[in-house]
């Protein structure tokens, strides 16, 4: 009978001795790994682990702005979506810079009997470098979704920020016109008595009741898409729809930023999320492109046997190596990962062009929202006051129509919800400006402790 040298299935007990042996041993972390770990670590303190919530901040009518968005951000299925993406980008850097398992082998010659029985280990090893640069792919990926950690946490605060303005300035609109019923009643009382005194007609009377008809259909109108908005500030709060409606924080605070140009854009430029993971995406391909251009170098493989039955033992290495001789797919391979680059440096590039042209639009509006808030503040609702107490003065001694004291009246009326909606542009204008700038993390991050490593 010819000899041959089948592959023989070990016994479990030796393979389990085997892993014992090799269970201990770790690989050399790479560059910014372990930092990269600590930094999840630190974010897991607040976000929680996969089956452990965060602590979340009761909300109250009392409870802060900082309060309801720290729920917002820690609540939010998007936040903790990208952040198990960072967590997984994170754990590949391990994988991808760690050597390939070993392989036990064990080979046998047998004729009558066995002959000879060879177990042995073989073990790859990659081209020099290779493994290095593959760990740095895998951290600069990691980067990438640290940093769309980051935009989806400023995504979600900018979301909160907005239903909130929304539904606060909403209720201020209700407020005004609830206040401006009770004066059209109060008008509708001086046009019934200027009738009786027989000094008017009863069309005064009349136009009165019709306004404040149409003021009720407003308020009801208002208070109705008040449900709308609530319904988008629970879903910026991370609630479904059969949860209940959360508490708002009855007290409104407004937020500053300082608008100038050439800080707001050096900031952009060193904060901006969208930036950073372009560049951290840029950061992949040169790694990609280095890795690529090792294709060059071969990979080795080597073993160790040993014969079992041979007197003395009989050791026998074994050694392999790849011939990397495909020289159209390696430059094809380099140009690609060339391409992949420059296609990075110009949406770079474009991002940035875009980045100044919002700025540019963001910042008016910001400075447009502040004048006229300045404008109806301080100089033509007061005088709008003003003009209307003259005219119910000058209705009472007969010198001014009732058209004229309507008219009066919505001027107020008209300037106090413009000044409204003014403050609303102008709390919205700096919530998207943050959003561009994102010089800091806003107010109950979890990415606070992490970036403190």
């Amino acid at each position: 009978m010819k000899n041959f040298r089948p592959i023989v299935v070990i016994g479990a007990s030796s393979l389990g001795a085997l892993s014992v042996i090799l269970s201990g041993c770790v690989g050399i972390a790479a560059q910014g790994e372990k930092e990269a770990k600590q930094s999840v670590a630190a974010v897991a303190t607040v976000l929680g682990e996969e089956a452990t919530p965060p602590q979340l901040p009761a909300l109250t009518p009392q409870s802060s702005h900082a309060d309801a968005l720290r729920y917002a951000i820690l609540n939010s299925p998007r936040v903790r979506a990208a952040y198990f993406d960072w967590v997984r980008a994170v754990e590949r850097i391990t994988v991808e810079r760690s050597l390939p398992d070993p392989q036990f082998s064990f080979e046998a010659d047998i004729s009558d009997m066995i002959a000879s029985a060879m177990p042995g280990l073989m073990l790859e090893l990659p081209g020099p470098k290779k493994l290095a640069i593959a760990g740095q792919m895998a951290a600069a990926d990691a980067q990438v979704k640290y940093h769309a950690l980051t935009a989806e946490i400023q995504q979600v605060a900018f979301a909160f920020k907005k239903a909130y303005y929304q539904l606060y300035f909403l209720d201020a609109k209700l407020r005004v016109n609830r206040e401006t019923l009770e004066l059209l009643s109060d008008l509708e009382k001086i046009a019934r008595k200027q009738n009786e005194l027989g000094k008017v007609t009863l069309q005064d009377v009349l136009r009165a009741q019709i306004e404040q008809d149409q003021m009720a259909t407003e308020i009801t109108n208002l208070d109705d898409s008040r449900s709308a908005l609530l319904a988008q500030y629970k879903a910026a709060l991370g609630l479904d729809r059969s949860a209940p409606d959360p508490a708002v924080p009855a007290q409104f605070e407004t937020t500053s930023l300082n608008i100038d140009a050439d800080q707001l854009w050096a900031s952009a430029i060193r904060q901006n999320p969208k930036l950073k993971i372009m560049s951290a995406e840029i950061r992949v391909a040169e790694a990609a492109l280095r890795m690529a251009a090792r294709s060059r170098v071969p990979d080795f493989t080597v073993g160790l046997e040993v014969d079992l039955k041979a007197t003395p033992l009989m050791w026998r290495p074994t050694a392999g190596v790849t011939l990397p001789i495909w020289r159209d797919r390696i430059a094809s391979e380099i140009a690609a990962a060339q391409a992949n680059k420059r296609a990075g440096e110009a949406r770079l590039a474009s991002e940035q062009i875009m980045l100044a042209v919002e700025l540019a639009e963001k910042s008016f509006m910001l400075r447009e929202a502040t004048r006229n808030v300045t404008l109806f503040d301080d100089a033509l609702l007061p005088k709008a006051s003003q003009s209307l107490e003259v005219a119910r003065a000058g209705y009472l001694s007969g010198q001014v129509d009732f058209f004229n004291l309507i008219d009066a009246w919505k001027t107020q009326l008209d300037f106090e919800l413009k000044l409204i909606e003014a403050k609303t542009q102008r709390e919205l204008a700096i919530a998207e400006l943050a959003l561009l700038v994102a010089g800091d993390e806003p107010a109950g991050s979890p990415l606070t402790p992490a970036r403190s490593n």
